[in-house]
């Protein structure tokens, strides 16, 4: 990754260390230490081919900026400025001086998440693992015994009705004519709008006739400004050709598309989401990708988590989670606990699939394990709630892969740093106790001796 700039090796007269700075057992202080920084610029070495140029930010700058942000739930620019104002997270990041600016443009976490990819941030996740055994939150015997689910990432998207789709691509298919010099017949801005959000009234109110007559007008028009733009396409600029080749194209689905129909669009701006049934009154559909969790049966830590686009059967994604956990404990599990969506399925060979339907050779300790497959519940639950997995906002589907595996090592590092909080109370209230002892043995000599 190029020479590195050498860093101080002698203390500052007029600034003060940030490790003498800082209360060295505060929780991040403690975490720093369980973590093998060095591992990152080893597997990350080969996404820097060349050893010219200006040297690379540092990778434990990088890594300890994405766990930060998956930790406590950030965007990528609350996360850098954040970083400014907390000495325990330039500590946390390997900073030798307390900084006054930000280390990074927050784009440029952007560009190292599609340069390192998917196998690159399962380097993360594999070393919260570690950092977890090293504290003692899990233990390596743990791993044989996991609970496998899954649950939608939802996309940063707009509720999608056909209304809205329409009228979207219709105003972009105009501000392409705009930039790219095209006179159209006629753009619809103000009757289109109108015929949208008279779509949206009548579905309200439950006159269907006439919201699919409104709708059919807006279909029409959409179509008609479709047309006029693909007639003029071969004026554009040879740099605008791909931009408008895919706007044709996404407009062309959403008109020709039927309700029944299935790969439907849901978003212009994010094609690849789909929709998934929840089969709950109060969401029925969630607009997203599946993602597949693997915790730990005793502590829920995450041992495996991995998008699976296409919304495929969730007992069709038991053998591509289990080989993720297998890499990356180092362990193949002997027991997976599974509910019914799960049935029926061919796993790796010397692991056993348990679910609640079965009734042949269940002990009493299997009965008792088969019910504590619920205990992987309120850990998505904290995955949405605490930390990002409930709204994805990066892109394509590398997003998708990328941000539920972010989200995985956020919620280790949650449980790892709430035990070192609990150590560290205790150890707090342990010396508090013993100041208290030796205070009230001071008074009773002062006592006796007068």
């Amino acid at each position: 990754m190029g020479p590195k700039p050498v860093g101080p090796q002698s203390n500052d007269m007029f600034r003060q260390r940030l490790d003498e700075l800082v209360n060295p057992q505060h929780p991040l202080a403690r975490l720093a230490k369980h973590i093998d920084w060095q591992v990152f610029e080893q597997k990350w070495a080969p996404h820097f081919p060349s050893s010219r140029g200006r040297p690379a930010t540092p990778t434990r700058l990088i890594a300890g900026l994405l766990y930060l942000q998956h930790t406590f739930a950030l965007s990528d620019e609350d996360v850098v400025w954040g970083w400014v104002e907390n000495p325990y997270w330039q500590l946390f990041c390997g900073e030798t001086w307390f900084q006054h600016r930000p280390p990074i443009d927050p784009s440029s976490l952007t560009r190292w998440r599609n340069r390192i990819g998917e196998e690159g941030l399962e380097w993360m996740l594999t070393q919260t693992i570690k950092a977890a055994e090293s504290t003692k939150v899990v233990k390596p015997q743990s791993y044989q015994k996991i609970i496998v689910d899954s649950t939608v990432q939802e996309k940063a998207i707009a509720h999608p009705t056909d209304s809205k789709l329409l009228e979207r691509a219709r105003q972009h298919l105009v501000k392409l004519a705009t930039e790219g010099g095209l006179v159209l017949r006629q753009n619809y801005n103000r009757e289109a709008p109108k015929l949208a959000a008279q779509t949206g009234r009548y579905a309200h109110a439950k006159q269907y006739k006439r919201m699919r007559g409104s709708l059919k007008k807006l279909k029409t028009v959409v179509g008609r400004v479709w047309r006029d733009v693909q007639r003029q396409v071969e004026k554009l600029p040879a740099a605008m050709q791909g931009k408008a080749g895919d706007l044709l194209a996404k407009t062309k689905r959403l008109l020709t598309q039927k309700q029944k129909d299935k790969n439907k669009l849901y978003s212009l701006h994010a094609p690849e989401a789909e929709c998934i049934a929840k089969g709950k009154s109060r969401q029925p559909y969630e607009f997203g990708v599946k993602v597949s969790i693997a915790t730990t049966h005793k502590e829920g830590l995450v041992v495996g988590m991995r998008s699976m686009p296409g919304n495929p059967y969730d007992g069709h994604t038991l053998f591509e989670a289990l080989e993720q956990v297998s890499i990356l404990t180092d362990c193949q599990p002997k027991e997976v606990f599974v509910d019914l969506g799960y049935r029926g399925v061919d796993v790796q060979p010397g692991t056993k699939v348990y679910h609640p339907k079965l009734k042949r050779n269940i002990t009493q300790r299997l009965r008792r394990d088969i019910r504590r497959r619920s205990a992987i519940e309120p850990a998505i639950g904290h995955m949405k709630n605490d930390g990002r997995l409930r709204r994805n906002w990066l892109k394509g589907t590398d997003g998708d892969a990328f941000h539920a595996l972010l989200c995985g090592c956020g919620h280790n590092l949650r449980m790892i740093l709430r035990k070192l909080r609990l150590l560290f109370a205790q150890i707090s209230a342990d010396l508090m106790s013993s100041l208290n002892l030796a205070i009230r043995r001071q008074s009773r000599w002062q006592l006796t001796s007068l």
